[in-house]
């Protein structure tokens, strides 16, 4: 794309800032520069320059109610209409995946590997279109999926909330209410932990939970255990605070959910 084509000087539009609003909760904060590949993907693919995009990240920075409790302060100076695509989705995560690759279609997007990919089936942020062999709720789903992955890893900084671990092969973006119970939140970010492999299955066989306080809480089931190894990476960690993420903080409800449903208490 020419200088020439580039939109210098005009207005962002409605789907720009759907499309910008989507790569927002898929990244770090702190990774909203114009030399992030995902955000010069975005940038080319709407014909803005990347410092333009990092800008419109920053200012939805700005009305981010996480970035604020933690004293982080997004661009100030931005439209009326980037506060309008913010209230219109944030919180209507199935709405903005549905709506970005709509979107995506429209602009024959190809395939654009994110530095955040690290599994073969993820989809990357700016996604390609639907090809003939696939259905459009097969790749939706997928597109759930990934949004999910993404926006949790992202907001733990990729590493577990638990024990640290920060190797991008071994870490799991777990839902705290399972996928199979979760239908119109699946995409919710508040509804994810980033785990390591470990944890994430002794979550998800209710090995361990969380108080309302995101404070772990440990099995009596688990503690028969002869394991040093198994104290050692599970049950010392019992009444430790997790690693508080950047953004999407646990929903209380979720977590109370999974105390009675799914956590062996006993």
């Amino acid at each position: 794309m020419t200088d020439k084509e580039l939109k210098y000087g005009v207005l962002w539009g409605w789907d720009e800032l759907v499309l910008a609003l989507y790569l927002y909760c898929q990244i770090p904060f702190a990774r909203t520069k114009a030399n992030n590949p995902d955000v010069i993907s975005l940038a080319r693919l709407i014909g803005r320059t990347p410092s333009a995009v990092a800008r419109k990240l920053g200012n939805f920075g700005a009305f981010d109610p996480m970035l604020a409790v933690k004293g982080v302060r997004g661009l100030t100076h931005g439209s009326a209409m980037d506060r309008k695509v913010w209230d219109h989705f944030y919180g209507q995560w199935d709405s903005l995946v549905d709506k970005s690759q709509v979107l995506l279609e429209k602009k024959n997007a190809e395939p654009v590997y994110s530095s955040l990919q690290e599994e073969q089936d993820d989809f990357s942020i700016i996604s390609r279109p639907i090809g003939l062999t696939e259905k459009r709720s097969t790749v939706l789903t997928r597109l759930v999926q990934s949004f999910f992955r993404r926006a949790v890893l992202s907001s733990y900084e990729s590493s577990c909330c638990i024990c640290g671990t920060d190797i991008a092969q071994l870490l799991v973006a777990s839902h705290i209410i399972p996928w199979s119970e979760s239908k119109g939140i699946r995409t919710d970010p508040e509804n994810g932990l980033c785990l390591c492999a470990l944890h994430d299955k002794a979550f998800d066989r209710g090995l361990i939970s969380l108080n309302t306080s995101l404070e772990i809480l440990v099995s009596p089931v688990i503690k028969k255990t002869r394991s040093i190894f198994v104290r050692q990476a599970i049950i010392d960690f019992e009444d430790k605070k997790i690693i508080s993420p950047k953004r999407f903080m646990p929903k209380t409800e979720y977590i109370e959910w999974h105390n009675i449903n799914i956590y062996k208490s006993a």
